[in-house]
């Protein structure tokens, strides 16, 4: 049974090697390499990693199964949510399992530790953007209930993806 642990500013480096090591795994290959390497360089700092932990609108979560450290996920609430900005929503705004785990119920699992933090915090809603192209995740969430309701750009590098915002009301 996998385990959470709230992150702390000093697991910003594990936390920003996770987070470099799991985003490669899953959209290198489907990106411009100089875009994708542009954009690793810019988002993924140890300085914004630290700034990230230090808000405490930023809420972000080790998965361990057993010893390993297996994922992670990131929730931002009000001011630090990326579109809506509802107090009474959170968003899932990262959500990543290390690549070796995969398969193993252990993201449905995360998902629903999201959810129940959200339920406890009384919020409404739990609201995410996922990649229009990424259509593995855009099945897993919808059999979990959630239902597109937008859509926002995302960009990587220069290239202007399109995400598409699913919501999940509780």
């Amino acid at each position: 049974m996998p385990v959470l642990k709230k992150c702390t500013l000093s697991d910003a480096p594990q936390l920003l090697q996770l987070a470099r090591r799991t985003f490669v795994e899953a959209f290198e290959k489907d990106n411009n390499p100089e875009d994708f390497a542009d954009y690793l360089e810019t988002v993924f700092t140890l300085s914004g990693m630290e700034a990230q932990l230090s808000n405490p609108d930023c809420l972000f979560y080790f998965v361990f199964n057993r010893e390993h450290l297996v994922g992670y996920f990131k929730l931002n609430r009000g001011p630090a949510q990326t579109d809506l900005r509802d107090d009474t929503a959170l968003e899932l705004e990262r959500i990543y399992v290390d690549g070796t785990f995969q398969g193993q119920g252990i993201g449905k699992w995360m998902v629903l530790q999201a959810i129940d933090i959200a339920q406890t915090a009384k919020m409404t809603s739990i609201w995410l953007g996922v990649w229009q192209r990424n259509t593995n995740a855009i099945r897993f969430y919808e059999r979990l209930g959630f239902k597109k309701f937008g859509s926002h750009p995302y960009w990587i590098g220069n290239d202007k993806q399109t995400d598409w915002l699913y919501r999940l009301e509780l």
